[in-house]
């Protein structure tokens, strides 16, 4: 018998969920019997239990340690109300919510049950709401934690468990904010500790909704968002990328004076089967295809794209030549910034972004007298950062209104781009014209990915040890004079596995494995002076092509 059947024999017994046992019971069986696919499955769904760190849990859903289920999520909040027990003594404050995803409401009951019985207070959300909704409400009802069962933009398999600390168990500036060292090892060792899942003790006693009150505060705050009382005419096409956004979205723009708002009918409704995508988020190519055809044919303004959970926003603007684009992370960061800089009513002195983001921020925050900080990436970071204004992170990722939502907040970014892209029209102008401004103010700052999804994670590693050996001696031409090892540390940030490469032509690379995917991360960045009124983006787009090439041929992929 392989230690793959015994750990799952073992599983079965403890297994508070009826249709997971009878899910790894048949599975079971089938490699006893010699079937080999059936053993290399159980084998994957025994390779060790899923990690809890910074992210919490993201896996696929299914039976087993290494997966997505009822009775992972049982150890994993048993682990939790531990951590708040040993830590804040009883009494603890929870808010639970959780998004469309299969084994998303099963999820959020089996941890109220958990959390009630350990004492705490829990408060839950309705079901089926955006993420910013539960990173809200922690502040909102001045909870010590919050948990959010979502996987975001994963693929439809996956679901995941996200924690936030807040009221005592953190202090201003992370409240409301995800996890960080060392709360994660502290929990995660609370979990490794925690009884087998039909062990832990469950009650109904103390669990009490949050009401719609919540929800309503929520629309008004990021209705507000947009300062201007009087209707608005710019028309906005908006697609909720077959998450729980479509809804809480609809009425915001609506309350913030938005009425000509188009939504995408064959992805306006939750379903985690994400059936018109190839995969969730909207960056990957074709995602937003179906929004840029329902704005070519009403004439739009703007598309706005949120992806499954709505933490996350993405922007395609009209060009003056009649085409549209689809603007990248950074492109959003940027106006979105700007847009903050020059707001005084704002709280805060600082912009901040991650890391692998464009540096045009920090020019932007020189430029208005403000403070600029470049965080560790994810917002995580980014969103604890003193004094913060507007936070952004590459990954379409934007915190707009801090003293509310202390995490990235699509439907609140989504208000802001609306705003400026009406603002801009008052003035004639456009998003186009915007970011000409600023790339003939600070130079074109112009940024492109470069990823690599694997099969296997070992060639990660292997990746980065061959880039650690070897290094890169020059990009599109230029010699690098600055290599750095993230994994070192520094004055400015903890230490990270990541490499960064600047050129003496000022472009940059960060190369880092992804926390969430099985992917290598490449960062490009290329700056480019702008001679008169002329922006170069052919040029640069060439370059960025240039340094992909160089790249890709460093790592040996």
């Amino acid at each position: 018998m392989t230690d793959a059947i015994e750990r799952a024999q073992a599983w079965i017994e403890h297994d508070p969920d009826p249709a997971t046992r009878s899910e790894l019971t048949a599975l079971t069986r089938a490699a006893e019997q010699g079937d080999p696919s059936a053993l290399t499955e159980l084998e994957s769904r025994f390779s060790g239990p899923l990690t809890f760190g910074t992210a919490g849990l993201r896996g696929a859903v299914g039976a087993g340690e290494s997966r997505m289920n009822v009775a992972v999520v049982t150890r994993a909040t048993a682990g939790l109300a531990r951590y708040l027990l040993d830590t804040l003594g009883p009494g603890a404050r929870v808010v639970l919510g959780c998004d469309a995803r299969h084994g998303s409401s099963p999820f959020m009951d089996a941890a109220a049950g958990v959390l009630a019985a350990s004492g705490a207070t829990v408060l839950t959300l309705p079901k089926q709401l955006p993420t910013p909704m539960t990173a809200y409400a922690v502040r909102a009802l001045d909870a010590d934690a919050g948990i959010m069962i979502t996987a975001s933009h994963n693929p439809p398999a996956d679901n995941g468990y996200k924690v936030y600390l807040g009221g005592r168990a953190a202090d201003e500036d992370g409240r409301g904010v995800q996890i960080v060292p060392p709360a994660d090892a502290e929990i995660a060792a609370r979990i490794a500790a925690s009884p087998p899942a039909d062990q832990v003790p469950l009650s109904a006693e103390g669990i009490e909704p949050a009401g719609d009150e919540v929800v309503q505060g929520y629309i008004a705050r990021a209705a507000s968002r947009r300062p201007s009382t009087e209707p608005s005419g710019t028309r906005v096409v908006l697609t909720p990328m077959h998450g729980v956004g479509g809804e809480i979205a609809q009425q915001v723009l609506h309350r913030a004076g938005f009425a000509d708002v188009h939504v995408v009918a064959a992805q306006a409704q939750p379903d985690p089967d994400f059936p018109t995508v190839s995969f969730p988020n909207p960056e990957e190519p074709g995602a937003i295809d179906l929004a840029l055809d329902l704005a070519r044919e009403v004439s739009a303004d703007v598309v706005i794209a949120l992806d499954p959970d709505a933490d996350r926003c993405s922007v395609a603007i009209p060009l003056h030549d009649g085409s549209w684009r689809q603007l990248t992370g950074d492109e959003i960061g940027a106006v979105l910034g700007e847009q903050a800089a020059t707001d005084d009513t704002r709280e805060g002195d600082t912009l901040a972004c991650s890391i692998v983001s464009s540096r045009l921020l920090g020019r932007i925050a020189e430029a208005h007298g403000l403070k600029h900080a470049a965080t560790l990436t994810g917002f995580k970071w980014i969103a604890r950062t003193p004094g913060i204004r507007f936070g952004y992170e590459e990954a379409i990722g934007y915190c707009t209104d801090p003293a509310a939502v202390h995490d990235k907040d699509g439907i609140g970014a989504m208000v802001r781009a609306a705003t400026l892209v009406d603002d801009l029209a008052q003035e004639g102008r456009t998003v186009e014209d915007l970011l000409d401004d600023l790339a003939r103010a600070h130079g074109l700052h112009a940024t492109g990915p470069l990823s690599f999804r694997v099969p296997d994670l070992s060639m990660i590693s292997d990746g980065m040890a061959r880039l650690r050996a070897r290094g890169i001696a020059q990009l599109a031409g230029s010699p690098v004079v600055e290599a750095r090892d993230l994994a070192e540390g520094s004055d400015e940030l903890p230490p990270t596995d990541g490499l960064l490469y600047l050129t003496e032509a000022g472009d940059r690379v960060i190369v880092r494995p992804s926390g969430t995917e099985p992917k290598l991360k490449c960062y490009l960045e290329v700056v480019l002076p702008c001679e008169g009124d002329e922006v170069p983006r052919a040029a640069a787009a060439e370059r960025l092509e240039s340094i992909r090439a160089d790249v890709t041929a460093a790592l040996g992929f």
